[in-house]
């Protein structure tokens, strides 16, 4: 069991794909040294159905994932966060709630998967292109030798991450 737990919040306005995929990819992988959580700015109400499809094609459970707002982690009593991710462009561009702690964030934008329109297949590929970018990102971070750097070169590679493209490289070959 690891000496510290870290507490992840990934964030986009409606909560229903892209900050659904990286909880539950983060909680999957994380070999219990991470807690993975999501919010919206304006949530759906629900996960969209083909971000659930995605995540059970590749193994990932599902249980227990909702579309919330971000305020329930912005209140007396929730759980403080070390590291905050938003992973649309919506999301990083607006005013947020002030988190207890000041915990690291970076933007990891990627491409709305639920606002494809089109044939199925282009919408399912645009899922599993999310899925692909985050799974990768996710596997850089849970890489980084968190204890032993420094905040400042923590925080640089925390936004390098957010460059990562979809491509597997073997530190990120995830879940």
């Amino acid at each position: 069991m690891p000496d510290r737990v870290y507490n992840v919040l990934f964030l986009c306005t409606g909560n229903s794909a892209r900050s659904i995929l990286g909880e539950a990819i983060l909680n999957h992988v994380g070999q219990g040294r991470y807690s993975a959580y999501s919010a919206g700015s304006t949530p759906k109400g629900a996960v969209h159905p083909m971000t659930l499809e995605t995540l059970a094609k590749v193994g990932i459970p599902t249980d227990g994932l909702r579309s919330k707002a971000w305020d329930e982690f912005a209140v007396p009593g929730a759980p403080k966060m070390d590291f905050i991710f938003t992973v649309c462009d919506n999301a990083a561009g607006e005013t947020c709630p002030i988190w207890p702690g000041q915990p690291m964030t970076a933007h990891w934008g990627i491409e709305d998967p639920a606002a494809v329109r089109g044939p199925e297949f282009k919408q399912r590929a645009a899922f599993d292109d999310a899925l692909r970018y985050l799974r990768n990102r996710i596997g850089a971070f849970i890489n980084l030798p968190l204890t032993s750097i420094d905040r400042m070169a923590l925080n640089s590679k925390l936004e390098g991450i957010g460059a990562l493209d979809g491509t597997t490289t073997k530190s990120s070959n995830v879940a």
